[in-house]
């Protein structure tokens, strides 16, 4: 069987970084993030359910320091695919696919993404 030479596809190495780029790749880990913060909203009303002892053992967890960074890990992920979803929306629609629209909608995406999650935390801690 003879070997013909293809050539290879372009990769990460050939092409320019960019928060499109970053997005699409958060997209997808957010994804994935969201998933296991499933596992944590399971487990919470399954010790409510069980009863005082078994959801003491929970808060105890997740007001720890690792809890804590699970809970905003998970916050994170919930707002950046939330707000990236919106993105996609209008990208559904047939509109925003023009450069510039398409970075300042990049932007708008990460800025979204970490005033949710403030302002989520600041409710949740009573500060607003």
């Amino acid at each position: 069987m003879a070997t013909t030479k293809r050539p290879l596809s372009p990769h990460l190495q050939i092409y320019k970084w960019g928060p499109h780029m970053a997005l699409s790749i958060l997209h997808r880990a957010s994804g994935v993030a969201l998933g296991g913060g499933t596992l944590l909203l399971a487990w919470w009303l399954i010790a409510l359910a069980s009863g005082p002892d078994a959801y003491e053992q929970f808060q105890i967890c997740m007001s720890s320091l690792v809890g804590k960074a699970a809970l905003m890990g998970f916050t994170l992920a919930l707002m950046l695919h939330l707000c990236n979803g919106i993105r996609h929306l209008f990208w559904d629609m047939g509109m925003g696919f023009d450069v510039e629209t398409t970075a300042r909608a990049n932007w708008l995406v990460f800025l979204g993404t970490a005033v949710l999650t403030a302002l989520s935390w600041a409710i949740g801690y009573g500060l607003i």
